[in-house]
């Protein structure tokens, strides 16, 4: 890599920021957004897809380090909104950490608000309601593929570890852990890249095989998949202090930054072919990868933790410079060149609202914000 240069100055960064997502408030409205394409303009996709709960969690890490009450007033009801699909019809599944963490939870933890807390609570049992005993792992998806589990859900067994300290049960944290031991033995690799699905035999709990999923290969290595394992590994050291799994957090963090190319901003998977040449950048790995990284120096002395931070640093000055649309004040999103799923040709170069989620939880983490939401 050439030599780096901090340029960054967190506090200006943070007004621009504010004023983009003061923007994105009005354009956005009570859409549910997934993907932005070249008109600038957010999809509004169900409320039970897995990304709905990303833009008020936006809000209400804005509402926290603001105290905007316009802020607060956007993302009030989301959680409700959740909820009543919860009770009708609908398509949950393994990722509703990633829909009630930031809606009822983040709620409750800044307002105190008992509704919240109820519906946090309902969505735990929900997810430890897919972890199976014989293979302890919680499945992913819906439908015929049971015995399917996925790096993603990393991110999500935080709705679990919260649910136990909020309840006194420590099934959750069980099931959590549980899961967490699975990542650790069938997902990281030890080099540490990371597979996306592992299938196991849903009744024997016997590991199956491996699949690539959204990376190129079984063998391969999808950027967000390891940003996903990183910042869920580190996660998971915070709410258990087992070092184990921050030393796999730091292996696959190693990995992760040994193979950022010249920018940091990184390819949508690092084992794409050998040289990368054309192959498109995953704005959103970078995003969530930065944030995931600050909270693994956090959890480190500040020496060992200093190299985590600088790449975190690094990747988010990267990602404003030469990513942003700062200078396109009718874009509804914040990052450009993401990348959803490209072996099935699905949001290449796009904007991803959870690549805009990440990007301002890992400002906000480096301009001072303590509360967490994964």
């Amino acid at each position: 890599m050439e030599a780096w240069e901090n340029k960054l100055n967190v506090s200006l960064l943070w007004e621009q920021i504010e004023r983009k997502v003061e923007v994105m408030t009005a354009l956005i409205g009570d859409k549910s957004p997934h993907v932005a394409k070249a008109d600038g303009k957010y999809d509004d996709q169900r409320i039970d897809w897995w990304t709905s709960g990303f833009w008020p969690g936006i809000l209400w890490v804005m509402y926290d380090m603001t105290g905007k009450v316009q802020f607060k007033e956007a993302a009030w009801n989301w959680d409700e909104r959740l909820e009543r699909q919860m009770l009708a019809p609908n398509a949950f599944d393994h990722d509703v950490g990633f829909q009630f963490l930031p809606t009822a939870v983040i709620k409750y933890e800044l307002t105190q608000d008992q509704d919240a807390v109820r519906r946090g609570l309902f969505a735990a049992n929900f997810l430890a309601g897919r972890f199976n005993l014989n293979g302890q792992f919680i499945r992913a998806w819906n439908g015929d593929k049971h015995g399917w589990s996925i790096i993603d859900t990393s991110m999500n067994l935080s709705l679990l570890f919260w649910a136990s300290r909020q309840s006194g049960d420590p099934r959750y944290a069980q099931v959590a852990q549980a899961h967490a031991d699975t990542v650790l033995k069938h997902f990281i690799r030890e080099d540490g890249s990371v597979n996306h699905i592992v299938c196991f035999d849903p009744g024997s709990g016997e590991c199956l095989e491996v699949l690539g999923g959204q990376g190129q290969s079984p063998e391969s290595g999808w950027s967000r998949g390891t940003a996903w394992a990183l910042y869920g590994m580190a996660n998971t050291y915070r709410h258990t202090g087992d070092r184990t799994y921050l030393r796999a957090a730091q292996r696959v963090a190693h990995f992760f930054m040994a193979n950022l190319p010249e920018d940091y901003v990184p390819h949508w998977d690092f084992r794409a072919d050998a040289s990368l040449a054309g192959e498109p950048r995953d704005t959103s790995a970078g995003a969530c990868a930065a944030s995931g990284l600050l909270e693994l120096a956090e959890s480190l002395p500040v020496i060992e933790g200093r190299v985590y931070r600088q790449a975190a640093e690094r990747i988010v000055q990267s990602l404003y410079e030469h990513y942003g649309t700062w200078e396109d004040e009718g874009h509804e999103a914040i990052l450009l060149q993401g990348t959803g799923h490209k072996p099935a040709k699905d949001n290449v170069d796009v904007s991803l609202i959870y690549g805009d989620y990440f990007f301002v939880e890992a400002v906000a983490k480096l301009a001072g914000w303590k509360h967490r939401i994964f």
